[in-house]
Parts: structure tokens; sequence; C-alpha cells
């Protein structure tokens, strides 16, 4: 048996020998790394496609590969049925009841029987209950169903919540995903919207954007505010009352707000945000396979949280560092009517992009269909690699080739139709553009439990034990960018009389209103008290740790209690960039004191900021010693353990990598030595043979001689000739076992190198532990000249 438990290596099975129809010893490793150019797999029911899937999704779990996997079936959450005892027990609550009644045995028994199949099938292939046990172990299994309670709920609010800058800096980007989210949100409405033509559509995409270009979050409820009044006057050159009356905007609000309050929406609403970054990890910084289960939905929430979950992936991508190693996977199985070849779907533009964009930042695409027409093959065309299985028709057959022959070109179709002739069950045809030719692949036994679909209330009793820690899992602290001062207290309210009326004051006086709820907690009209507000940039900087962040801060303070008194000693951080707002109808104001009437002061309290800035706010980062890196402002331990991971992937490929250029022209020159002393010993060899030949002729010839009564002289000389030639056969001889042992040498010197590329190969560092590598915190403090102040302003704070 080979070992294949090789480092980013996929154990996908065994050559398949089409001409004896049998399984060869010749294991099947797939480079992980292949896998950023993507994948498609393609097979028909009963082909095995679902297996193939599963075992790869298994072998990126135990190598530290995440996984998003979308599951329109109910097939993939077999991944959860993996169980390193191999015990019936395991077995019992999974196994189908009706084919126990069918074959005329109790439940127990099939799962005995169940049992006893799969520890066999995977000692067949070199697998057992120790590997399984690795894999649970490598990875976090959670399934999440959104729309229903089953496994974890999903929260698309954060679905409406503006890109992060780095996406929002690139328009085209921004105009694709809300074009896309909002034909999905309006295919949900049973709008079926024409992106140039619908003034549904250009609505919501408008005010989609108006929102993300300032930064701001929306969510459902408020997009049906913004619907009836929108931000805009505008929309083209058209003014808004033109080109979209309040009237019909009106109902287009109220069949919105229908879906919102309609009671099976609510479960759309609750659970984990849809936040791929998070959902990628579990606990710490565990990979995790999040496997999204959408069987039980209408295809037009299919669609919805499709489209959804595919714009949040392509948002998060781009947030990402480039990278040659996979770093993570999208899969989803049965993508028909989500990548058609003719229509547009909402699915469609999200999808296209990744495939032309993820490969840069390690995510590798993989999708599975059973019908080669689901395929639009030019959208494909930058998939490298192609899982053929036994396809239903010959019509299916022609479409695929045409297909592959477009999308990966240089295809010899002769032999691929030749080696589509040897495929069976749970055999496929692996065609890789970083490999020399196609062949033929057999698949291994799964670790996981293959037995069909399940339905929600299996998946409810699957995911009760592990929803509640998964769901703690999903957001995580961040690490403090700028800290509050130890033993700093919340702004003390003054307590005064009040005034209907707000203050006036001087025009060079900066004054902001911060916003507020319509009414006070206990239904009373709120009152705005003064306080004092400053902001800045702030840039740390520390060249040691590669460090040079700017961070934009904002903080409020009471008021000096008296005159020449000191500010900022009690104050507390709140949003950056706060602008001011419009005063509440009603609202009372509180009293100010005569020093924050005057505009001199304001020049004190702003050098006081900057000396508090710069004796209390600091930046902590983590750091690894081992790795020599630290982690971004901002970015969460879990975050950054999870960065760690991947960038000792990288370097673990490049040692790798490294060791096998080293290795491979000393390998190359002895592999061609071999080569010619086999050539040389097959023509001692020869040379060998032919002179025996001879030598036999001259003394069969010489003794037929001297029977036949020869002379003398004649008789002497053929022995002498005979003589001779038995001299030259000896010498012909040990020139043969020369070359036997010249050959014996070389394939000695050749089994020593590879022995010892394999022992270097095996001392490469495989023990980092992301999740236990020791951090340190290192506080960067500001300095004086890098606070960079907006403003230090009066401040009206509602309470």
């Amino acid at each position: 048996m080979q070992d294949f438990e090789k480092l980013g290596a996929f154990y996908l099975g065994k050559t398949w020998d089409a001409a004896r129809a049998a399984v060869t010893d010749d294991v099947v490793l797939y480079d992980a790394r292949n896998l950023t150019t993507h994948a498609v797999c393609v097979g028909m029911t009963g082909s095995g496609k679902t297996g193939l899937c599963i075992g790869l999704l298994e072998e990126a779990a135990i190598d530290g590969i995440p996984a998003i996997v979308i599951d329109p079936k109910g097939d993939l959450t077999n991944l959860m049925l993996a169980f390193p005892n191999l015990a019936p027990a395991d077995f019992e609550p999974w196994v189908d009841g009706d084919e126990a009644r069918r074959r005329g045995i109790e439940p127990q028994e099939l799962a005995r029987q169940e049992a006893a199949r799969w520890k066999q099938g995977l000692a067949d292939w070199g697998q057992d209950g120790a590997r399984i046990q690795r894999l649970r172990d490598a990875a976090e299994f959670v399934v999440y169903t959104p729309g229903a309670r089953a496994g974890i709920p999903v929260s698309i609010l954060r679905s409406f919540a503006a890109p992060p800058a780095e996406a929002r800096a690139d328009g085209d980007a921004m105009r694709e995903r809300a074009a896309s989210l909002v034909t999905s949100l309006l295919g949900l409405l049973g709008v079926d919207a024409d992106p140039l033509k619908s003034r549904e559509h250009i609505l919501l995409t408008t005010l989609l954007l108006a929102a993300w270009d300032q930064g701001q979050d929306l969510d459902l409820g408020r997009l049906v505010q913004a619907i009836q009044s929108p931000p805009i006057a505008r929309i083209g050159v058209m003014d808004l009352e033109s080109f979209y009356p309040a009237k019909d905007r009106f109902g287009l609000a109220m069949t919105l707000n229908n879906v919102l309050a309609a009671p099976g929406f609510q479960a759309w609403l609750e659970g984990e945000p849809l936040d791929v970054g998070a959902m990628l990890h579990g606990a710490g910084s565990k990979p995790r396979i999040a496997i999204f289960s959408i069987a039980h939905l209408p295809d037009a929430e299919r669609m919805f949280f499709v489209s959804l979950l595919l714009n949040q992936t392509l948002a998060w991508i781009r947030t990402q560092t480039g990278t040659n190693s996979l770093r993570a996977i999208l899969y989803m199985d049965e993508i028909f009517g989500y990548f058609p070849p003719t229509a547009n779907p909402p699915s469609k533009l999200p999808l296209l992009t990744l495939m032309k964009q993820a490969r840069a930042f390690g995510l590798g695409i993989v999708l599975a269909t059973q019908n080669p027409v689901d395929l639009d093959y030019k959208g494909l065309a930058n998939a490298g690699t192609w899982f053929i299985g036994t396809l239903q028709t010959e019509r299916d057959r022609a479409r695929l080739l045409d297909g592959l022959q477009s999308a990966s070109g240089g295809l010899d179709r002769a032999a691929t139709e030749k080696l589509l002739d040897g495929l069976g069950k749970r055999v496929f045809l692996l065609h890789d553009v970083h490999e020399p030719a196609p062949r033929l692949l057999a698949t291994r036994w799964t670790m996981s439990y293959l037995r069909g679909p399940m339905t929600r209330e299996e998946i409810k009793r699957l995911s009760s034990g592990g929803r509640s820690a998964a769901a703690a899992a999903g957001a995580p602290a961040a690490v403090t960018a700028v800290a509050t001062p130890a033993g700093a207290t919340a702004p003390r309210a003054v307590s005064a009389p009040t005034s209907p009326g707000a203050p006036v004051l001087p025009p060079d006086i900066p004054q902001v209103v911060l916003a507020a709820p319509a009414a006070g907690a206990d239904g009373t009209a709120l009152v705005y008290t003064p306080m004092l507000l400053g902001t800045a940039a702030l840039r740390f900087v520390d060249a040691k740790n590669g460090v040079d962040a700017t961070q934009e801060i904002a903080l409020l303070s009471a008021l000096p209690a008296s005159p020449g008194a000191a500010a900022w000693i009690e104050c507390r951080a709140i949003g950056a960039n706060p602008t001011s707002a419009q005063p509440v109808p009603g609202a009372h104001w509180g009293p100010l004191s005569a020093e924050a009437s005057q505009a001199k002061n304001y020049g004190r309290w702003k050098r006081e900021f900057v000396d508090a800035v710069s004796r209390d706010r600091q930046l902590q980062v983590l750091r690894s010693a081992r790795l020599g890196q630290a982690s971004a402002p901002g970015e969460s331990e879990r975050d950054f353990r999870v960065r760690l991971r991947e960038s000792w992937r990288e370097r673990r490929d490049r040692d790798a990598e490294a060791l096998r250029l080293k290795y491979a022209p000393k390998l190359e020159r002895l592999q061609a030595q071999v080569e010619r002393a086999t050539q040389a010993q097959a023509r001692e060899a020869e040379q060998l043979q032919q002179q025996k030949v001879q030598s036999a002729i001259s003394i069969g010839a010489t003794l037929l001689g001297a029977f036949m009564g020869g002379g003398r002289r004649s008789t002497i000389g053929r022995v002498s000739t005979a003589a001779r030639g038995v001299s030259r056969a000896q010498k012909e001889s040990g020139d043969v076992d020369r070359a036997v042992e010249s050959l014996a040498a070389v394939q000695a010197k050749l089994q020593a190198l590879d022995a010892e590329f394999q022992t270097e190969l095996a001392a490469l560092d495989t023990s980092f532990d992301a999740e236990k590598e020791p951090l340190e915190s290192i506080p960067i403090r500001v300095k004086k000249t890098d606070i960079a102040v907006r403003a230090v302003a009066l401040a009206w704070v509602a309470e």
C-alpha cells in the first residue's frame, strides 16, 4: 500500500485500468494548489459524483482548508456522519428503516451490516477509524439552514450592509454587486425585473449605491423607509417624482414590507450573520466546513440566498491578500439553473466573477451537476480540472466534449472519447490542465457515511449538539485598535434646568448634534446635554513589527466642571467621524457654561485633547515570534491565527517546492544514468548471445571436420579458431557482468537519493498549530506629531 498522507495532496482514489476493468495500485494524489484554478464535476445519478466530491471535501478538511458548501439536495449533510469508532450504534440512527423492512431485518441488524460494510470499504482503500478521527479533529462541521431553524439559522441583514472600503473603491464591482442583490430581492418579491428597464430595479440599485457610497449600512427595514423617502432628488436626468411617483413607490414599499411581516420570513432575520470570513472558521482559528442546506426552500428563496452568499463571498475575497496556496473552497452541488448557458439569473454574475477573480486570492471553486446542458462552458473557461463520470446519453457526452474542448483547448477528442468508454460506477475521467494527459480515476471510499439526503427533522437532530457552540463562535471579539484609557468612566450628565431652545453661540464655535431616538425611553422629551467632542486621525508606526496604520477616533468628554479645569479627564470613544444630525423636534437643551460659550477656550481644549490622546491611546497588536508576523490593526485574534495558518501553509508549500527543485536535477541525472546502464546491459547481453552462437557453430564445424576425416592441418586450424571464439564469448560474458554491476550501482544511488529526498521532505516543519501558537501582545503608542486633529467641537448629546 502506497503512503497517501502527503503535504498539500488530496487522496482521491487510484488509477483505473480500463483494459482489465480493475483498480491499480497507483494512488491518485491531487495537488491542492491545482484547485485554485477551479474544478467541475459532471456525472449522472449513480455515477459516484457525490462520493467523489465528499471525498475531496474530506481531504481539504484534513489539510486544514475551510469550505463553503452549498447543498440544494441535502446530500452534503452526510459530511456530518463520520464515525471514528465505526460502531453499529453510531450508524443506527441514520440507517433507512424502510430498507430494513424490505430486507426483513431489524434496524439494529441493518446498522450492524452497514458498520461492517463501511469498515471493510475503508480498509480496502487503506483507511480506518483513526483517519476518521483525524478528519474530525482537523475541522469543524456545521450545517446552516437559511430560512429555517432546523440547523443554524442565517441572518441576511448583514447582506445589505456597506461593503468594506477596499471593495467600495471598485465602482464597477459595487454596481455589479448592487444589481445582483436587487435582482435576487425582486425575484423573492415575484418581480421579474430587467436591470436596464425596470424602474423598481433602478430605484433600489440607486438607493443601495447611495448608502454604500457614504459607508452607511442598510437593512430591509431601512430600505422600505428609503423607498418612501429617498435621500436622492434625481435619477439620471429626471426628477424622482417624474421617474417614480410617491404613490407608486408606496406600493413597492408595501410589497417589501409584507414580505418582512410574514411569519415565515422571521427565520431569515435571526441566527448568525451572513459573514463568510467568520463562517469559514470556528472556535479559535479552526477551519470549518460550513454546509448550507437549502433543500427546504422554494426556488425563489433558494436563488435569493445563493445570490446573497455568492456576493458575500466575492466581497470577502476582495478583502484578502493574494496567495498561490489554496485558502478556502466554495463548493456547489447541482448547479442546475444557477449557471445556465443562456439565461442570466441573479446567481450567474457573481459566480462568473468568482471564476475569473478568486484564483488570485486562493479560493477554489468546485461545481457539480448531473446534466452537461446545465453549464455555461464559456464561463467555465477558467476551470483547470474536470471530473467526468458516467453520462446518461450520447448527446450528453457530445455536448460535454464540445464544451470541454471549448473551455480547455488542445483537447485530444478521440483519446478522450476512448477514455470515456471505460467509465463505470465510481470511475471518472480526470482532466487536469496541470498534468500531461487525462487519466481514469477510481474514487476512494468516503470516510463519511453516505446515507442520502436528510430531512429537516434529521438535520435538527444532527445539529442540536453543536448549534450553540457554533453560534457563539460566529462573532469573535476583535482586538481593540484604540484602547479606552484605564479607569475611564462614562461622561457625567449635567443635572440642571433645561430650555426648549438651543443657546445662541458665536459662529466660530463648531457644533454638532449627535443622532438620537425620536423620544425618551419613558416617553418624555429628549434632553440634549453639552459635551466636548474631539476627532482625530492617529498614525501608529512600529517599523520592527511592520505596523504603519491610521485610525480615526472620536472621543466624548464632559465639559470642565470649573473655570480653568482640564478637559478629557473622563471620556469615552464613540463611532469615528460622527456627523451632525437634525435636532429632534420638541427636545430640550441643557445649560451651557460660560467657558463653553467662548471660542478661545476651544484652542486650549484642543491642545489638552492631543495630550490626552498621546498619553492614553495605544494600538494593541499580536505578534508570532515563530513566523515573525504581527496582526493588522483591528484584526481579531482568531482572524490573525487564520492568517498565520495560511502563511505557514504558504511557507510549507514553498519549502516543499524548493526541496523538489533542489533534488530534481540530481534525480534526472541518475535516471538518465539508469537508462544508459539499462541500454548498455541489454547491448552487452545481445553481443554475448551472438558470440555464444558463433562459438557453438565453430566448435561444431571442427568436430564434424575431424569426424569426416579432414586433413590434419585443416582440423588444427579449425580448433584454433573455435578456441578463440570461446575466449571472446568469455570476454563478452564479463562485459555483461560488469554492465549488470554498473546498473545495480546506479540504481542503488538513485534509491539512496530518493530516500534522502523523502527524509528531508518528511523533516519539513509540519508541527505548526495556529490555535496553540503563542502570541505576544505588543502595545504601540502614538506620538503627538502623529496626531492629526480633525475637530474639537461642542457636541449636543441626547439623553
